[in-house]
């Protein structure tokens, strides 16, 4: 910690520890009532900034999951989730694996996890290629998936980049999004016919 961290601390607890004195002070007759609510706003205090804390982790690990919704008509629906972006679910090579569905991406590229977890091994892949990404240039290996599984949709042998930089989620593109007849979006959902 530096200096001026420590500082502030420590001018913060005395400041803290000032005002609780000169509350308990005031408060002399009921100080075992007085503390018990102090804790009880401690706890809520500390619940909230928890809460706070770890909203960007509760919200990507389970604000996300989405399973394709397959109509009588054949065409797969997609709802719009809060942030505004369409996610999916789709079995690769027998694992699920969820997707940021990115008409601005080339091919469906795999995070390094998800490439991990569906059986390709990292240290052989070859990282020759470079995509331009909205993080910069990152490398890129190349590789076919052996199925993929959207919906009733089964694809066999369909090319998938892999990264090999930082990534969050991977990404559903367009080498494959492409293999639907009609790519449209209605009433909060992305549509995919094919």
């Amino acid at each position: 910690m530096s200096g001026d961290l420590l500082a502030s601390l420590g001018y913060l607890a005395l400041l803290l520890l000032a005002l609780g004195g000169a509350y308990l002070a005031s408060h002399r007759q009921s100080v075992g009532k007085s503390l018990q609510m102090a804790l009880v706003w401690g706890m809520i205090f500390m619940g909230c900034m928890a809460i706070y804390g770890l909203w960007g982790d509760i919200s990507r690990d389970y604000g996300r999951k989405s399973l394709p919704i397959t109509r009588q008509d054949g065409a797969i629906a997609l709802p719009r989730a809060p942030d505004g972006h369409y996610y999916v679910t789709a079995e690769v090579n027998g694992t699920e694996i969820d997707f940021l569905v990115d008409t601005g991406a080339s091919d469906i590229v795999l995070s390094r996890k998800d490439a991990a977890r569906i059986g390709f091994d990292l240290d052989e892949l070859a990282f020759l290629g470079s995509a331009r990404t909205a993080n910069g240039v990152v490398p890129i290996a190349y590789s076919r998936l052996k199925t993929i599984r959207l919906g009733p949709y089964l694809d066999q042998g369909i090319s998938v980049s892999i990264n090999g930089g930082e990534m969050d989620k991977s990404l559903l593109g367009m080498s494959y999004l492409g293999r639907f007849g009609r790519i449209e979006i209605a009433q909060d959902q992305l549509i995919l016919r094919r």
